[in-house]
Protein backbone atom coordinates (compact mmCIF):
# COMPACT_ATOMS: atom_id res chain seq x y z
CA UNK A 1 0.00 0.00 0.00
CA UNK A 2 1.21 3.38 -0.96
CA UNK A 3 0.98 6.03 1.58
CA UNK A 4 -1.51 8.32 -0.44
CA UNK A 5 -3.37 5.19 0.11
CA UNK A 6 -2.65 4.78 3.74
CA UNK A 7 -3.30 8.53 4.41
CA UNK A 8 -6.77 8.11 3.32
CA UNK A 9 -7.51 5.34 5.65
CA UNK A 10 -6.10 7.39 8.55
CA UNK A 11 -8.18 10.46 6.86
CA UNK A 12 -11.30 8.47 7.28
CA UNK A 13 -10.70 7.76 11.07
CA UNK A 14 -9.89 11.37 11.71
CA UNK A 15 -6.32 11.40 11.54
CA UNK A 16 -3.86 13.63 9.82
CA UNK A 17 -0.67 11.56 8.74
CA UNK A 18 0.95 14.71 7.71
CA UNK A 19 0.18 16.80 10.60
CA UNK A 20 1.32 13.63 12.87
CA UNK A 21 4.45 13.33 10.62
CA UNK A 22 5.66 17.39 10.74
CA UNK A 23 4.73 17.14 14.70
CA UNK A 24 7.32 14.26 15.17
CA UNK A 25 10.13 15.29 12.80
CA UNK A 26 11.03 18.33 15.54
CA UNK A 27 10.60 16.21 18.82
CA UNK A 28 13.97 16.04 20.47
CA UNK A 29 14.87 12.86 21.34
CA UNK A 30 18.10 12.22 23.08
CA UNK A 31 20.82 9.89 22.04
CA UNK A 32 23.10 8.52 24.66
CA UNK A 33 26.94 8.63 23.99
CA UNK A 34 27.34 5.53 26.12
CA UNK A 35 25.87 2.89 23.65
CA UNK A 36 28.86 3.63 21.44
CA UNK A 37 31.62 3.07 23.87
CA UNK A 38 30.48 0.39 26.97
CA UNK A 39 30.18 3.30 29.37
CA UNK A 40 33.50 3.86 29.97
CA UNK A 41 34.10 7.51 29.32
CA UNK A 42 37.47 9.05 28.96
CA UNK A 43 38.42 9.82 32.84
CA UNK A 44 39.64 6.65 33.64
CA UNK A 45 41.49 4.00 33.23
CA UNK A 46 39.42 2.11 30.19
CA UNK A 47 41.08 -1.47 31.39
CA UNK A 48 39.28 -1.35 34.87
CA UNK A 49 36.15 -3.10 35.24
CA UNK A 50 32.97 -0.98 35.66
CA UNK A 51 31.33 -0.18 39.53
CA UNK A 52 28.98 1.18 40.96
CA UNK A 53 26.15 -0.84 39.73
CA UNK A 54 26.86 -0.57 36.54
CA UNK A 55 27.47 -3.84 34.13
CA UNK A 56 27.98 -4.12 29.96
CA UNK A 57 28.20 -7.04 28.79
CA UNK A 58 29.70 -8.84 25.81
CA UNK A 59 32.67 -7.98 23.48
CA UNK A 60 31.68 -7.14 20.26
CA UNK A 61 34.58 -5.55 18.32
CA UNK A 62 34.70 -2.04 17.52
CA UNK A 63 34.06 0.19 20.38
CA UNK A 64 34.90 3.78 20.33
CA UNK A 65 38.22 3.55 22.26
CA UNK A 66 38.60 7.78 21.71
CA UNK A 67 36.63 11.05 21.41
CA UNK A 68 37.16 10.72 17.77
CA UNK A 69 35.68 7.55 16.87
CA UNK A 70 32.85 8.09 19.56
CA UNK A 71 32.08 10.65 17.35
CA UNK A 72 32.49 9.33 14.33
CA UNK A 73 30.14 6.39 15.40
CA UNK A 74 27.60 8.84 16.39
CA UNK A 75 27.96 10.52 12.75
CA UNK A 76 27.22 7.34 11.48
CA UNK A 77 24.12 6.74 13.68
CA UNK A 78 22.61 10.01 12.78
CA UNK A 79 23.14 9.42 9.66
CA UNK A 80 20.70 6.48 9.72
CA UNK A 81 18.11 7.77 12.25
CA UNK A 82 14.61 10.31 11.31
CA UNK A 83 13.69 13.10 13.10
CA UNK A 84 15.70 15.60 15.65
CA UNK A 85 18.37 13.90 18.12
CA UNK A 86 19.82 15.76 20.82
CA UNK A 87 23.08 14.56 22.54
CA UNK A 88 23.52 13.00 26.00
CA UNK A 89 26.82 12.81 28.08
CA UNK A 90 27.95 11.96 31.04
CA UNK A 91 30.81 13.77 32.93
CA UNK A 92 32.91 10.73 32.08
CA UNK A 93 33.12 11.80 28.81
CA UNK A 94 35.22 15.12 29.27
CA UNK A 95 38.22 15.09 26.86
CA UNK A 96 41.43 16.35 28.15
CA UNK A 97 43.82 17.48 26.03
CA UNK A 98 47.71 18.71 26.13
CA UNK A 99 48.03 16.56 29.01
CA UNK A 100 45.61 17.73 31.22
CA UNK A 101 43.30 15.78 33.58
CA UNK A 102 40.48 16.87 36.17
CA UNK A 103 39.05 14.91 38.54
CA UNK A 104 35.52 14.69 38.55
CA UNK A 105 34.93 17.52 41.13
CA UNK A 106 37.36 19.81 39.43
CA UNK A 107 35.64 19.33 36.00
CA UNK A 108 34.93 22.66 33.70
CA UNK A 109 33.05 23.96 30.99
CA UNK A 110 35.99 24.14 28.51
CA UNK A 111 36.40 20.01 29.24
CA UNK A 112 33.23 19.43 27.55
CA UNK A 113 34.34 22.77 24.59
CA UNK A 114 34.75 20.30 21.77
CA UNK A 115 31.33 18.46 22.70
CA UNK A 116 29.88 21.64 22.21
CA UNK A 117 31.60 21.86 18.87
CA UNK A 118 30.11 18.68 17.57
CA UNK A 119 26.85 19.58 18.37
CA UNK A 120 27.37 23.20 17.53
CA UNK A 121 28.54 21.84 13.80
CA UNK A 122 25.60 19.64 13.40
CA UNK A 123 22.71 21.75 15.44
CA UNK A 124 22.22 19.28 18.17
CA UNK A 125 21.13 20.22 21.81
CA UNK A 126 22.75 18.30 24.64
CA UNK A 127 21.45 16.63 27.65
CA UNK A 128 24.07 16.01 30.82
CA UNK A 129 24.56 13.51 33.72
CA UNK A 130 26.83 13.79 36.96
CA UNK A 131 28.91 10.51 36.81
CA UNK A 132 28.38 8.83 40.27
CA UNK A 133 29.77 5.37 39.58
CA UNK A 134 33.39 3.51 38.50
CA UNK A 135 35.64 5.94 40.33
CA UNK A 136 38.34 5.33 43.32
CA UNK A 137 35.92 8.28 45.56
CA UNK A 138 32.46 5.37 45.77
CA UNK A 139 32.89 4.03 49.02
CA UNK A 140 30.63 2.11 47.52
CA UNK A 141 28.70 5.08 48.55
CA UNK A 142 28.83 8.42 47.29
CA UNK A 143 25.85 11.03 47.82
CA UNK A 144 25.01 9.30 50.66
CA UNK A 145 28.16 7.96 52.50
CA UNK A 146 28.64 8.67 56.27
CA UNK A 147 32.02 10.14 54.99
CA UNK A 148 32.12 13.98 54.93
CA UNK A 149 35.16 13.99 52.41
CA UNK A 150 33.17 11.72 50.56
CA UNK A 151 30.30 13.46 50.59
CA UNK A 152 31.93 16.97 49.92
CA UNK A 153 34.13 15.05 47.14
CA UNK A 154 30.46 14.31 44.97
CA UNK A 155 28.24 17.60 46.22
CA UNK A 156 31.28 19.21 44.17
CA UNK A 157 31.27 17.20 41.24
CA UNK A 158 27.20 17.53 41.67
CA UNK A 159 27.91 21.56 41.60
CA UNK A 160 30.40 21.23 38.74
CA UNK A 161 28.20 19.13 36.28
CA UNK A 162 25.52 22.36 36.82
CA UNK A 163 27.71 24.67 35.66
CA UNK A 164 28.34 22.65 32.95
CA UNK A 165 24.97 21.95 31.76
CA UNK A 166 24.43 25.42 32.24
CA UNK A 167 27.15 26.07 29.45
CA UNK A 168 25.62 23.52 27.05
CA UNK A 169 22.64 24.68 27.33
CA UNK A 170 23.51 28.82 26.64
CA UNK A 171 26.21 27.41 23.98
CA UNK A 172 23.78 25.38 22.22
CA UNK A 173 20.86 27.32 22.78
CA UNK A 174 18.71 24.68 24.18
CA UNK A 175 17.41 23.51 27.44
CA UNK A 176 19.89 20.78 29.11
CA UNK A 177 18.06 18.19 31.53
CA UNK A 178 21.13 17.26 34.11
CA UNK A 179 20.01 14.06 35.67
CA UNK A 180 21.05 12.85 39.23
CA UNK A 181 21.76 9.12 39.30
CA UNK A 182 24.06 7.07 41.95
CA UNK A 183 24.20 3.69 42.45
CA UNK A 184 24.47 4.06 46.57
CA UNK A 185 22.90 1.29 48.48
CA UNK A 186 23.84 -2.20 49.96
CA UNK A 187 24.28 -5.37 48.85
CA UNK A 188 22.52 -6.84 51.91
CA UNK A 189 20.21 -5.85 54.54
CA UNK A 190 21.16 -2.81 56.49
CA UNK A 191 20.63 -1.51 59.60
CA UNK A 192 20.13 2.00 58.86
CA UNK A 193 17.92 2.68 56.16
CA UNK A 194 16.97 6.31 57.04
CA UNK A 195 20.12 7.83 57.90
CA UNK A 196 21.29 7.24 54.42
CA UNK A 197 18.67 9.03 52.95
CA UNK A 198 18.72 12.02 55.03
CA UNK A 199 22.46 12.54 54.05
CA UNK A 200 21.36 12.05 49.93
CA UNK A 201 18.48 14.51 50.25
CA UNK A 202 20.89 17.30 51.82
CA UNK A 203 23.64 16.49 49.28
CA UNK A 204 21.13 16.95 46.81
CA UNK A 205 19.99 19.89 48.12
CA UNK A 206 24.03 21.12 48.67
CA UNK A 207 24.15 20.85 44.39
CA UNK A 208 20.71 22.23 43.25
CA UNK A 209 22.11 25.46 45.84
CA UNK A 210 24.71 26.16 42.64
CA UNK A 211 23.65 29.25 40.53
CA UNK A 212 21.32 28.19 37.52
CA UNK A 213 18.13 29.39 35.38
CA UNK A 214 15.71 26.43 35.40
CA UNK A 215 14.44 27.14 32.35
CA UNK A 216 17.79 26.51 30.84
CA UNK A 217 19.10 23.53 32.92
CA UNK A 218 16.72 20.79 34.33
CA UNK A 219 18.24 18.87 36.98
CA UNK A 220 16.25 15.96 37.87
CA UNK A 221 16.32 13.34 40.22
CA UNK A 222 16.11 9.71 38.84
CA UNK A 223 15.35 6.27 41.10
CA UNK A 224 16.01 2.88 40.90
CA UNK A 225 15.17 -0.63 42.68
CA UNK A 226 18.25 -2.13 42.82
CA UNK A 227 21.70 -2.20 40.95
CA UNK A 228 24.33 -4.68 40.84
CA UNK A 229 25.88 -5.19 44.20
CA UNK A 230 23.27 -3.03 45.90
CA UNK A 231 20.66 -5.76 45.77
CA UNK A 232 19.00 -5.35 49.22
CA UNK A 233 18.86 -1.77 49.67
CA UNK A 234 18.89 1.70 47.36
CA UNK A 235 18.79 4.51 48.51
CA UNK A 236 17.61 6.62 45.89
CA UNK A 237 13.87 4.83 45.67
CA UNK A 238 11.22 5.39 43.73
CA UNK A 239 9.70 7.20 47.18
CA UNK A 240 12.50 8.97 47.54
CA UNK A 241 12.93 10.46 44.08
CA UNK A 242 9.79 11.26 43.50
CA UNK A 243 8.76 13.13 47.24
CA UNK A 244 12.58 15.19 46.64
CA UNK A 245 11.13 16.15 43.25
CA UNK A 246 7.49 17.33 44.66
CA UNK A 247 9.18 19.16 47.21
CA UNK A 248 11.41 20.96 45.06
CA UNK A 249 9.26 21.74 41.70
CA UNK A 250 10.46 25.07 41.48
CA UNK A 251 14.11 23.34 40.95
CA UNK A 252 14.25 19.63 39.69
CA UNK A 253 12.09 17.29 38.14
CA UNK A 254 11.24 14.02 38.63
CA UNK A 255 13.00 11.48 36.09
CA UNK A 256 11.64 7.66 34.99
CA UNK A 257 13.64 5.21 33.57
CA UNK A 258 12.00 2.28 32.52
CA UNK A 259 13.86 -0.31 33.65
CA UNK A 260 13.89 1.11 37.33
CA UNK A 261 11.03 -0.57 38.81
CA UNK A 262 9.97 -4.05 39.59
CA UNK A 263 9.35 -6.34 36.60
CA UNK A 264 5.31 -6.05 37.11
CA UNK A 265 5.09 -1.77 37.09
CA UNK A 266 5.23 0.25 33.67
CA UNK A 267 6.21 3.54 33.42
CA UNK A 268 3.42 3.81 30.64
CA UNK A 269 0.90 4.25 33.62
CA UNK A 270 3.44 6.47 35.98
CA UNK A 271 3.45 8.82 33.37
CA UNK A 272 -0.08 10.50 33.52
CA UNK A 273 0.02 10.09 36.94
CA UNK A 274 3.21 12.32 37.11
CA UNK A 275 1.87 14.94 34.86
CA UNK A 276 -1.11 15.42 37.21
CA UNK A 277 1.21 17.05 39.56
CA UNK A 278 4.45 18.05 37.58
CA UNK A 279 4.46 20.85 34.82
CA UNK A 280 7.30 18.64 33.27
CA UNK A 281 8.86 15.51 33.45
CA UNK A 282 11.51 13.43 31.94
CA UNK A 283 12.28 9.72 30.88
CA UNK A 284 14.96 7.64 30.02
CA UNK A 285 13.95 4.59 27.87
CA UNK A 286 15.04 1.58 27.96
CA UNK A 287 14.01 -2.51 27.53
CA UNK A 288 14.14 -4.16 30.90
CA UNK A 289 14.43 -8.12 30.37
CA UNK A 290 13.78 -9.05 33.96
CA UNK A 291 15.72 -6.52 35.55
CA UNK A 292 17.33 -2.83 34.56
CA UNK A 293 19.10 -4.88 32.19
CA UNK A 294 19.09 -2.35 28.97
CA UNK A 295 18.44 -3.92 26.50
CA UNK A 296 18.00 -2.15 23.05
CA UNK A 297 14.64 -0.40 22.79
CA UNK A 298 11.55 -2.51 20.71
CA UNK A 299 9.05 -1.87 18.85
CA UNK A 300 7.26 -3.52 21.63
CA UNK A 301 3.70 -3.12 23.44
CA UNK A 302 5.26 -0.87 26.56
CA UNK A 303 7.32 1.25 24.43
CA UNK A 304 4.04 2.21 22.12
CA UNK A 305 1.94 2.67 25.83
CA UNK A 306 4.95 4.80 26.71
CA UNK A 307 4.47 7.05 23.62
CA UNK A 308 0.56 6.58 23.77
CA UNK A 309 0.87 8.48 27.11
CA UNK A 310 3.67 11.11 26.19
CA UNK A 311 1.31 11.94 23.37
CA UNK A 312 -2.04 11.97 24.81
CA UNK A 313 -1.02 13.97 27.34
CA UNK A 314 0.50 16.78 25.20
CA UNK A 315 4.16 15.23 26.50
CA UNK A 316 5.41 16.40 22.90
CA UNK A 317 4.99 19.88 24.03
CA UNK A 318 7.91 20.17 26.28
CA UNK A 319 6.37 18.81 29.13
CA UNK A 320 8.01 15.34 28.74
CA UNK A 321 11.91 15.41 28.01
CA UNK A 322 12.54 11.72 26.13
CA UNK A 323 15.98 10.32 26.37
CA UNK A 324 17.33 6.65 25.34
CA UNK A 325 19.44 4.85 27.79
CA UNK A 326 20.69 1.32 27.02
CA UNK A 327 24.01 -0.17 26.02
CA UNK A 328 24.86 -3.80 24.52
CA UNK A 329 28.05 -4.46 23.86
CA UNK A 330 27.07 -8.53 22.69
CA UNK A 331 25.95 -7.11 19.20
CA UNK A 332 27.59 -4.56 16.68
CA UNK A 333 27.09 -1.13 18.59
CA UNK A 334 25.97 1.09 15.81
CA UNK A 335 23.32 -1.37 14.78
CA UNK A 336 21.71 -0.93 18.56
CA UNK A 337 21.81 2.45 18.40
CA UNK A 338 20.32 2.92 15.28
CA UNK A 339 17.57 0.49 15.64
CA UNK A 340 16.49 1.47 19.47
CA UNK A 341 16.61 5.52 18.36
CA UNK A 342 14.27 4.21 15.56
CA UNK A 343 12.11 2.34 17.19
CA UNK A 344 11.42 5.25 19.84
CA UNK A 345 10.89 7.10 16.56
CA UNK A 346 8.71 4.22 15.02
CA UNK A 347 6.20 4.31 18.85
CA UNK A 348 6.16 8.10 18.89
CA UNK A 349 4.86 8.41 15.12
CA UNK A 350 2.32 5.49 15.83
CA UNK A 351 1.00 7.23 19.12
CA UNK A 352 0.34 10.08 16.82
CA UNK A 353 -1.58 8.04 14.60
CA UNK A 354 -3.97 7.47 17.02
CA UNK A 355 -7.64 9.06 16.85
CA UNK A 356 -7.33 9.77 20.65
CA UNK A 357 -10.23 11.78 21.12
CA UNK A 358 -12.44 9.68 19.43
CA UNK A 359 -10.79 6.94 21.90
CA UNK A 360 -11.53 8.92 24.92
CA UNK A 361 -14.67 10.08 24.25
CA UNK A 362 -15.98 6.30 23.75
CA UNK A 363 -14.58 5.51 27.05
CA UNK A 364 -16.25 8.83 28.68
CA UNK A 365 -19.34 7.51 27.22
CA UNK A 366 -18.82 4.05 28.73
CA UNK A 367 -19.08 2.31 25.82
CA UNK A 368 -16.34 0.06 26.18
CA UNK A 369 -17.26 -2.79 23.46
CA UNK A 370 -16.86 -0.31 20.82
CA UNK A 371 -13.63 1.27 22.70
CA UNK A 372 -12.18 -2.23 22.77
CA UNK A 373 -13.28 -2.79 18.82
CA UNK A 374 -10.95 0.24 17.77
CA UNK A 375 -8.12 0.30 19.59
CA UNK A 376 -7.22 -3.51 18.39
CA UNK A 377 -8.58 -2.49 14.31
CA UNK A 378 -6.02 0.25 14.63
CA UNK A 379 -3.41 -2.75 14.96
CA UNK A 380 -3.94 -3.54 11.12
CA UNK A 381 -3.60 -0.34 10.19
CA UNK A 382 -1.00 0.96 7.62
CA UNK A 383 1.52 2.26 9.80
CA UNK A 384 4.39 0.88 7.81
CA UNK A 385 3.81 3.17 4.83
CA UNK A 386 3.29 5.81 6.78
CA UNK A 387 6.95 5.36 8.79
CA UNK A 388 8.54 5.09 5.07
CA UNK A 389 7.17 8.40 4.24
CA UNK A 390 8.34 9.67 7.45
CA UNK A 391 11.90 8.62 6.89
CA UNK A 392 11.47 9.72 3.14
CA UNK A 393 10.47 13.52 4.51
CA UNK A 394 13.15 13.42 6.95
CA UNK A 395 15.70 12.18 4.27
CA UNK A 396 17.11 8.91 6.04
CA UNK A 397 16.95 5.29 4.93
CA UNK A 398 13.60 3.44 5.09
CA UNK A 399 13.54 -0.18 6.71
CA UNK A 400 15.38 -2.66 5.02
CA UNK A 401 18.12 -0.47 3.67
CA UNK A 402 20.06 1.15 6.41
CA UNK A 403 21.85 -2.17 8.46
CA UNK A 404 23.71 -2.73 5.19
CA UNK A 405 25.46 0.38 5.46
CA UNK A 406 25.89 -0.37 9.31
CA UNK A 407 27.67 -3.74 7.89
CA UNK A 408 29.93 -1.50 5.21
CA UNK A 409 30.54 0.78 8.08
CA UNK A 410 31.37 -2.03 10.54
CA UNK A 411 33.86 -3.63 7.63
CA UNK A 412 35.68 -0.51 6.75
CA UNK A 413 35.65 1.21 10.17
CA UNK A 414 35.13 -0.78 12.74
CA UNK A 415 36.87 -4.07 11.94
CA UNK A 416 40.44 -2.38 12.05
CA UNK A 417 39.47 -0.70 15.54
CA UNK A 418 41.39 -4.13 17.14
Amino acid sequence: MSYSEAKKKYSALGVDTDAAIKKLKDVPVSLHCWQGDDVRGFDTDPSKPLTGGIQTTGNYPGRARTPDELMADLDMVMSLIPGTPKMNLHASYAIFENGEWADRDKLEPKHFAKWVKFCKDRGLGCDFNPTFFSHPKCDPLTLASPNEDTRKFWIEHGKACIRISTYLAEELGQTCVMNIWTGDGFKDIPADRLGPRKRYRESIDAILKEPYDFKKVKPCVESKVFGIGVEAYTVGSAEFALSYAAMNMDKCIPLMDNGHYHPTEVVSDKIPALLTFFPEIALHVTRPVRWDSDHVVLFDDEMKEIAREIVRCRGLDGRVHIALDYFDASVNRISAWTMGYRNAQKALLYALLQPNEILKAMQDSGDFSKLMVAQEELKTMPFGDVWEEYCLVCGKPVDGEWFTEVEKYEAEVLSKRG
